[in-house]
C-alpha cells in the first residue's frame, strides 16, 4: 500500500443527473477496500490550481452543454490552466460525461485541454448520452474505484 495518496473529483451539475453520476464516482473512489487514498471533491467553480497541483490523481465530470463541456468545468480548466503548466505532467486523470446528444463534443473539448497539461488519461471516458439510465450508476462506482484502487497500488 502507498500511503497519503489524493485523488481529486472536480465536477458540475446544473440538472441534478451529473451530480448522481459524481456521487456514484465518490462512493467507489470512497469505497472501505481502497486504502490510503483521501478522496478530494469539489465543484468546478471551487476547485483552485492548489487542489489540482496537490493531488496523485483526479477525475473530471462535466454535462454535455450545447454540444460542450459545461461553462464552470471551462471556468475552472481556465482558471487553473497556466499555473498548473508543466507542473501535473503524467498526472493521471479520467473523465465522465452526462449528455443529451452523443457526448463527443464536451469529451473531445476537455481532451483538447488536458492535452495541453500534458496529464495522461488512464481510462476511457465514461459517457451517459440520451435518456438517464440508473444502471450505469454502477460503472460509474466502478470508475471511483478504478481509479482510487491505481492510485493505492502505486500504479499512477
Amino acid at each position: 500500500m502507498t500511503a497519503g495518496k489524493t485523488l481529486l473529483i472536480v465536477y458540475h451539475s446544473q440538472s441534478g443527473s451529473t451530480s448522481r453520476m459524481a456521487e456514484a464516482v465518490i462512493r467507489g473512489a470512497s469505497s472501505p477496500e481502497i486504502d490510503g487514498v483521501e478522496v478530494c471533491v469539489r465543484s468546478a467553480l471551487e476547485a483552485t490550481s492548489e487542489d489540482l497541483l496537490g493531488c496523485d490523481g483526479f477525475i473530471l465530470g462535466t454535462p454535455e452543454n450545447f454540444g460542450y463541456m459545461s461553462g464552470a468545468m471551462k471556468y475552472f480548466l481556465d482558471r487553473v490552466y497556466y499555473d498548473c503548466i508543466d507542473k501535473i505532467d503524467a498526472k493521471a486523470y479520467a473523465l465522465f460525461v452526462r449528455a443529451g446528444n452523443d457526448g463527443t463534443g464536451a469529451i473531445s473539448s476537455v481532451k483538447r485541454i488536458l492535452a495541453g497539461l500534458k496529464v495522461r488519461e488512464v481510462q476511457t471516458p465514461l459517457l451517459i448520452a440520451g435518456e438517464f439510465d440508473e444502471s450505469r450508476l454502477v460503472e460509474c462506482e466502478e470508475l471511483g474505484m478504478t481509479i482510487a484502487a491505481g492510485l493505492e497500488a502505486g500504479l499512477f
